[in-house]
């Protein structure tokens, strides 16, 4: 990722994708969504650095079990206590449980409002739960309160290239990133702009483009 001042630092890569959008072309790019949150405790790099074995795993997974054990235990006694929430629903996000993430990172959101980190992941959640209008909205605050917050502008393109199948409309988005940060690059190192002019040459290149 580029070093520009003004990146937000992206914590944890949650995906990368190479996919089809659209009869008899493909995407020439991989693009990645972000996951935006501080680091957590088990993710410090001294423990990241260490072999992951089965016996670590399982004492990673039991630490994660207790941690959402006690968050829950909080959040029901302090009902109004916003980073307990938001914890929470990093939690649920980092043990795929989708839909409790989603109510999470809402009720954070009511309590924390305009937090552009926190509606990037309550978006990217909306996205595996295929809701991708709910994740294009919640994107799209994201970057309202902040317009120099770039994972959420990545993120906007990426639901409406696979998601709702409109390049056009993505290629739109991200260079209006680009216009944040002209440096901007996908975690496979491939600068944005190039991902466009590829994507650009692929619909050049579909049916019924040559004709015209």
């Amino acid at each position: 990722m580029s070093d520009n001042s003004n990146m937000v630092k992206k914590e944890t890569v949650i995906y990368a994708l190479l996919i089809g959008f659209g009869i008899g072309f493909i995407a020439g790019a991989v693009l990645a969504v972000y996951k935006l949150t501080p680091l957590t405790p088990r993710e410090q790099p001294a423990q990241q650095a260490q072999p992951q074995t089965s016996q670590n795993t399982g004492e990673i997974n039991q630490q994660i079990v207790a941690a959402i054990a006690n968050l829950e235990a909080e959040v029901t006694r302090n009902h109004d206590n916003g980073e307990a929430w938001t914890q929470l629903g990093h939690l649920y996000y980092d043990t795929n449980q989708v839909t409790k993430a989603i109510k999470a990172y809402t009720h954070s959101l009511t309590l924390l409002p305009d937090n552009p980190d926190v509606l990037t992941d309550l978006g990217v959640m909306y996205r595996r739960n295929k809701q991708p209008q709910e994740a294009l909205a919640a994107f799209e605050k994201a970057h309202a309160i902040n317009p120099a917050h770039e994972p959420s502008r990545l993120n906007k393109g990426i639901v409406l290239l696979y998601d709702l199948n409109n390049p056009e409309a993505a290629i739109a988005a991200w260079e209006d990133l680009l216009q944040v940060n002209s440096q901007v690059k996908l975690n496979n190192g491939m600068p944005l702009q190039q991902a466009i002019e590829e994507i650009r040459k692929q619909l050049q290149a579909a049916p019924g483009k040559q004709e015209e």
